[in-house]
């Protein structure tokens, strides 16, 4: 008996999109299939396998070491996994000891770029078939779970900004390299400040009609692509999907745009705030909301005259702006992230709602009756972990709901009204969740401690450094 059929890992879509996945893979005459899993920075990671060799993994699982679940965003190994417990507390992850891989059929693509490439997104399983508690799909699936369990599903469209420029110097000599090594010299797509300008966007076109072609043969269901108002910056938006969907699209999409950017000469990047001159910060805006499954009605449609939300959809927004502070860790997980939070800036700088307001951090859009009646959360950065920030969502919504909370008035004036700032850094971000309890009921206390853990060792590297900033402001003054 498989792996896969002993712990009872699939369902029977599962099972039917694996009898699917083989007759593609022999008629498609696939030579290579990568699997892949998001590790706790939502960064693809895995092996690639010959494609005889990886359909014979479908069932029993692909062996991966548990360091891949110790790195900080420099690939450092930051736990002690030599020593007991493996600085995870945990005997099964000491030693860099392996865990399965074993790859979830549903997410099964041909990539457009490597076409004779497979890839398949995988869940991280101990050898007795447990979930590992740290791999970020399976929270994500835990708290989908929650929401099943209540008779709704989570609905979720994606607003992406990220900057693209043409690489002039790719830094590839030996003394580039590093942990992290050198950064590509880059120069601009365009000027930027004429916002969805026809001129700026034909001057990206080459390469954003490389990217359309790509997703849109990758089967992600891409919506728009828009020049932003930065110099060489772009948005791409996506329909609203459901459940695993979203966040799987997110990833791929990140992975995809960077992929066929690097392979055409460009440099792809979902850095909130690049270091460039006249940069403009760029925000993952995430457009949510629940339905039901027995009827498909959107929980947060008002059918009250002059209310923008149903009693439930005001009880979860209530929840989003209560535990906003803690979530920012998963929303805006990087230490440059908080640079983009400013006043009168079209991001947000404190925890409040608004009716279709984009100075606020949470905008209602919709109103009675309105089926596409949508919370859209405006704090976090394009490079934060998909899986993380809707779980954080979810649950933070539920606890809303189960509460019953008051979001209060929607602001008007967002840079004035009276509420809650949100962290300034990620450090202040990383005491603020473990100032509020919730997360660590709702996640798991595991869980929280380990991405604490990886956050704190990248914020003691980055506290370690010497910056441009303080050498021009101490060392002739002092």
């Amino acid at each position: 008996m498989s792996f896969v059929r002993k712990h009872g890992l699939w369902s029977d879509e599962q099972h039917d999109a694996a009898a699917r996945l083989r007759r593609i893979a022999e008629d498609s005459k696939l030579e290579t299939i990568r699997l892949s899993f998001p590790d706790q920075h939502g960064i693809l990671r895995g092996k690639t396998l010959i494609a005889s060799e990886a359909l014979q993994a479908l069932e029993s699982g692909c062996s991966i070491t548990t360091t891949m679940l110790a790195k900080d965003t420099s690939h450092r190994t930051v736990f002690p996994v030599f020593t007991p417990g493996g600085g995870f507390g945990r005997s099964e992850m000491q030693g860099g000891s392996d865990v399965l891989m074993v790859p979830d059929p549903t997410t099964f693509k041909i990539l457009p770029w490597a076409p004779t490439t497979g890839w398949l997104l995988c869940d991280l399983h101990f050898a007795d078939g447990r979930p590992v508690p740290f791999a970020t799909r399976g929270v994500y699936k835990a708290a989908l779970e929650k929401l099943s369990q209540r008779g709704y599903d989570f609905v979720a469209g994606l607003e992406v900004e990220f900057h693209i420029f043409r690489v002039n110097d790719p830094k590839m000599q030996p003394q580039h390299a590093g942990q992290p090594g050198e950064p590509p010299e880059i120069s601009l797509l365009s000027h930027g400040y004429q916002y969805l300008t026809e001129q700026r966007y034909d001057q990206m076109e080459p390469v954003l009609e490389l990217i359309r072609r790509d997703l849109v043969a990758l089967g992600l269901p891409l919506r728009s692509m828009e020049v932003e108002y930065g110099p060489s910056q772009a948005e791409l938006t996506f329909a609203p999907t459901t459940g695993l969907v979203p966040a799987d699209t997110m990833v791929l999409f990140r992975g995809a745009v960077k992929q066929i950017s690097r392979r055409h000469g460009y440099h792809a990047t979902f850095m909130c705030r690049p270091r460039i001159p006249n940069v403009v910060s760029s925000g993952w805006h995430l457009h949510q909301s629940l339905v039901s499954r027995e009827g498909g009605e959107n929980a947060f449609m008002s059918k009250v005259a002059g209310e923008p939300l149903s009693t439930f959809g005001r009880h979860y927004l209530a929840g989003l702006l209560e535990h906003a502070r803690a979530a920012t860790v998963f929303t805006t997980p990087t230490i440059n992230g908080y640079k983009r939070y400013r006043s009168y800036s079209l991001a947000p700088d404190r925890a409040i709602w608004g009716r279709d307001n984009r100075g606020v951090m949470l905008r209602v859009l919709g109103g009675p009756d309105d089926r596409a009646t949508r919370l859209e959360n405006r704090v976090g950065e394009p490079a934060a972990n998909p899986y993380l920030y809707m779980a954080s969502q979810i649950l933070s919504g539920l606890d809303g709901v189960d509460r019953a909370l008051d979001p209060g008035p929607s602001a008007d004036t967002p840079y004035e009204t009276n509420a809650a700032l949100l962290p300034k850094s990620l450090r202040e971000a990383v005491f603020a969740l473990q100032e509020d309890p919730f997360f660590r009921n709702a996640m798991g206390a595991e869980l929280v401690d380990y991405y604490v853990h990886i956050k704190n060792a990248e914020i003691d590297r980055f506290q370690a450094e010497v910056t441009e900033w303080e050498q021009r402001e101490y060392f002739e003054m002092f």
